[in-house]
């Protein structure tokens, strides 16, 4: 069931190997179906429910009208059933809360390493996990797999003892073991053919490789050079899956040349989002507008992923390779990429400086901090003003909210600075809670209330905190990370940027903050019209043609 987009949908399973695969079909769709809940009645009828965060309920059966044969049918398909029963008792093996696993037949475990099904691979190779082995011992099952000549059981052995011999050895005391199973994989690995490996048994090579550096270490530059002599000729692949991993195993080797191919790659044009969308998110007047307008400045999710892997990058840049990365990442932070994105961008850039040297960071100043932002030059009230009270604001809503005028409630939204803070019909600032779906949690009382008195009731979500330091210091704002060591705090709520690190060890005391960060009397500059037109706007969820528009509409088209 698809809420958001009013949609049911029928999945066919068939059996593949030791699981399924679903084929999905659409199977009933309407524009505003917020869908609830569904079940089969013993009539074989389908029954569902609508309604929800304060839309119509209402109960529907589905039937089938035609001259087809309606009996009910058992659906249930008995193939795969030895594949399965043979997945199960391996998933027997794998770690329990009970701690009653029985023990694992490795002739058993080793028959599926190789198996084309994925699924028996992961449940054999998760149960190999589990058994104890012996590094020094030279007939252990780590050895053995590693000898292997099947590829496959190779690149599952690799992922086995990253797993299971960074646990058992673990120790300070025992970087001599880690260090030679790490050279011990990458010489197994080594003597796979890449070339002869299909698509997804290159992504599992390539996922073998980092994972053991992640759990063993980093390995020594001639063995780096061996790893980087086998996947550098590959990049890129032309395949996004496959280029994701091989940035990410060459920049952690420094492989020669990767800045250069992989800035390359982030100047080509990006394929445009998936067609048959549109249809879909026509379904959701609410949401669908917004979602529509947010792809089409969605940001480029392969290109991000090569700059946050290149942000680890000392050396190998020219000084042009590094004006261009830093190009790119200023243009990043103008697309649509929800409320942690610009950050996530500005993490990625100062961890980026953190590898550059003192002479790069000096001849390239100018390009490395972003162009500050131009201010929005925000409207300003009519006026003139009055002192809204709640009452005042419910009774006017209640005999004035027709004949309103969209463009003026937009135009308002801005001179009421709500803009600054809050993202409404996919515009605006994301330091507050996003106001599109606004008309479907509060009445128009709930929403005066909650704009003449913002403190009364503050969310967690969005709560300040009052914090005081050892030496007097006072910080007021709202906690966007914590650590162990520190909290992140956001201290002015119309500028995402500003933050302050505060140490644990130097608070004193911290408390919420009675005082919510809206400030109150935003409403007090505008006059009468101005406030039903930004609470039409608000309440029409941004849309031009709601019936609240509908006789100034009519009498713009006179």
């Amino acid at each position: 069931l698809d809420w958001t987009f009013g949609t049911i949908y029928a999945v066919h399973l068939r059996p593949t190997g030791s699981t399924y695969i679903g084929d999905k079909e659409e199977f009933v769709s309407r524009v505003a179906l917020p869908l609830t809940d569904a079940a089969v009645g013993p009539d074989g009828a389908l029954y569902f429910a609508v309604g929800g965060r304060g839309t119509q309920s209402a109960l529907y059966r589905v039937t089938y009208v035609g001259d087809e044969a309606v009996e009910l049918v058992d659906g249930y398909d008995a193939g795969g059933a030895e594949a399965r029963a043979l997945r199960h008792q391996l998933e027997m093996s794998h770690p329990r809360f009970d701690d009653l696993q029985p023990a694992a037949d490795v002739d058993l475990i080793w028959s599926v390493l190789n198996q084309g099904d994925r699924f028996l691979r992961y449940a054999g190779r998760v149960a190999l996990e589990n058994q104890a082995f012996d590094w020094s011992e030279p007939d252990n099952w780590a050895a053995r797999i590693l000898a292997d000549p099947d590829p496959i059981r190779r690149i599952q052995g690799a992922v086995a003892i990253a797993h299971a011999g960074s646990q058992q050895y673990a120790g300070d005391d025992q970087a001599t073991q880690r260090n030679e199973m790490l050279l011990a994989i990458v010489q197994s690995l080594r003597a796979v053919e890449y070339d002869r490996l299909t698509d997804e048994l290159r992504l599992d090579l390539l996922r073998a490789y980092s994972l053991a550096f992640i759990r063993l270490g980093r390995p020594s530059d001639e063995v780096a050079s061996g790893v980087i002599a086998q996947l550098s000729p590959h990049f890129p692949e032309e395949r996004e899956a496959l280029d994701r991993e091989l940035v990410n195993v060459l920049v952690y080797l420094n492989a020669p040349g990767v800045v250069h191919r992989t800035l390359a790659l982030m100047q080509r044009e990006t394929a445009p989002p998936e067609e048959g969308m549109q249809d879909l998110l026509a379904r959701n007047p609410r949401y669908g507008k917004t979602i529509s307008e947010m792809l089409s400045n969605h940001p480029e999710i392969q290109k991000l992923h090569y700059a946050f892997a290149l942000r680890n990058v000392r050396y190998g840049w020219t000084l042009e390779e590094r004006k261009q990365y830093f190009a790119w990442l200023n243009a990043a932070k103008s697309h649509s990429g929800g409320a942690s994105y610009e950050g996530f961008i500005e993490n990625m850039r100062k961890e980026a400086l953190e590898n550059m040297s003192a002479e790069e960071r000096e001849a390239l100043a100018s390009d490395i901090i972003p162009p500050p932002p131009k201010p929005e030059e925000l409207p300003k009230p009519a006026g003139p003003g009055h002192s809204w009270t709640i009452d005042e604001i419910v009774s006017l809503a209640g005999k004035e909210l027709r004949g309103r005028n969209f463009e003026n409630g937009q135009r308002t939204f801005s001179a009421a600075r709500c803009v600054v803070c809050h993202r409404f019909d996919g515009r605006g600032g994301a330091t507050g809670p996003d106001l599109t779906g606004v008309s479907g949690r509060f009445s128009v009382r709930d929403l005066a209330d909650a704009v003449v008195q913002p403190s009364r009731i503050v969310s967690d979500q969005y709560r300040a905190m009052r914090i005081e330091t050892e030496n007097g210091q006072v910080i007021t704002g709202r906690v966007i990370g914590e650590t162990e060591q520190d909290l992140t705090v956001q201290t002015n709520p119309e500028d995402a940027n500003q933050i302050a690190t505060v140490a644990k060890a130097d608070i004193a005391e911290q408390a919420p903050s009675p005082t919510s960060l809206m400030p109150e009397k935003l409403l007090e500059p505008l006059n009468e019209d101005e406030l039903l037109d930004l609470l039409a706007y608000l309440l029409s969820r941004g849309n031009p043609s709601d019936l609240m528009f509908k006789a100034t509409n009519a009498a713009a088209a006179n």
